[in-house]
């Protein structure tokens, strides 16, 4: 190759370097489109790098210049990490260590490259609303993300947040690829299964914790099955009712079943009034017959007894029980009568008569003559 175009730069040949005109060709040789003098050119651009440097380009000159470059390259490994963040550093695209808040040093670029995600910041998703702390993203609409079908087969309206943050930067970074979006599709999934199971009554009227609970649960499962390096730290349940459309009608059914667990209270009530009232009497009632036929059957035998032993006393003596019998009854008759004694052996004369039964009888005090 032949060695021309020495001294500034002023020879006829175009290219890059050079002020001549371009010829033929892309290369922008010679006549018949022949490439450009390398040599030359590099020529060229020394003595031109030397008019820019002091000293007329001497080799001193020229190693301050290139000391300068190295020190502003090596310069660039440094790099400050916030309180709330963790430096990532990667060593050819890949992750070669973790680093702490404060300042701190990499290799040089292309070398080496930090990344600074925020590790103690809690994020938050909002999904079924948008109260505007959050930045709306394209995609789906809160009405979208918010009417779910419960076990029963209701549509229920539900509002919902979530609070995640990092827990493995590293999988954080490079194990998907849209973070923020993976996870409030993860928690729409984890929270349509969890409503999907329960009856309409639970998100409703019952414990809404234990069901954001529930879904807080899930989504970790299911983020650490994707290897996100995110934990779910809460998942709040915030609204959760009857689509607007059907909500006057939804009302009206609750209502109505208000009603019906009132009525069914108030029957449940008198029924355990009366009924335990009916079982007391109803014992009373048994209590009293039990009583009465044993009443009845111990006299009945004691009554066969007595006979049984009047027969017996009656065959051994037949006379003196007849007489015994006698008198007996005689005593049992005339037990409530009046009774006069008579002598027997004064017949026909003047008897004196004695009324024992009026002496026997309390005196009654008589009114004083002329007292009303």
């Amino acid at each position: 190759m032949a060695w021309s175009g020495q001294g500034g730069g002023g020879g006829n040949n175009g290219g890059p370097w050079g002020n001549g005109p371009k010829s033929g060709g892309p290369w922008g040789g010679g006549p018949g489109g022949q490439p450009p003098d390398i040599e030359a050119m590099l020529r060229r651009g020394q003595d031109r790098l030397k008019g820019f440097l002091p000293g007329g380009g001497n080799k001193r000159g020229i190693a301050y210049a290139v000391g300068a470059l190295v020190l502003l390259w090596a310069a660039t490994g440094i790099y400050k990490v916030n309180p709330e963040e963790i430096g990532v550093v990667l060593r050819f695209g890949k992750v070669a260590r973790f680093t702490q808040p404060g300042l701190n040093y990499h290799l040089p670029v292309p070398i080496e490259s930090v990344l600074t995600p925020a590790v103690t910041r809690i994020n938050h998703i909002e999904l079924g609303y948008r109260s505007g702390a959050e930045p709306r993203r394209p995609g789906r609409t809160g009405s979208d993300e918010s009417l779910m079908l419960t076990g029963d087969e209701n549509i229920i309206d539900v509002n919902f947040s979530v609070f995640w943050q990092i827990n493995d930067p590293g999988k954080y970074l490079f194990a998907i690829r849209d973070p923020e979006g993976t996870v409030k599709i993860v928690a729409e999934s984890a929270m349509r299964e969890i409503i999907g199971q329960l009856p309409i009554r639970a998100p409703l009227f019952e414990n809404r914790q234990a069901i954001g609970d529930s879904t807080r649960k899930r989504m970790q499962e299911l983020l650490d099955e994707y290897g996100s390096g995110i934990s779910v730290t809460q998942v709040q349940l915030l609204k959760a009712d009857p689509p607007d459309e059907v909500i006057d009608a939804f009302n009206d059914v609750q209502r109505a079943k208000a009603d019906q667990e009132r009525l069914r209270n108030e029957a449940e009530a008198y029924r355990n009034d009366i009924i335990p009232k009916a079982r007391g009497e109803s014992e009373r009632l048994i209590q009293e017959a039990e009583a009465y036929k044993e009443q009845v059957t111990d006299l009945a035998q004691g009554e066969a007894k007595r006979f049984t032993s009047v027969y017996q006393s009656y065959k051994a003596s037949p006379d003196v029980t007849a007489r015994r019998l006698y008198l007996e009854t005689i005593e049992q008759v005339l037990r409530g009568a009046p009774k006069v004694v008579v002598d027997p052996q004064a017949r026909g004369a003047v008897q004196s008569y004695l009324p024992l039964p009026d002496l026997l009888k309390p005196k009654v005090p008589q009114p004083a003559p002329g007292a009303k």
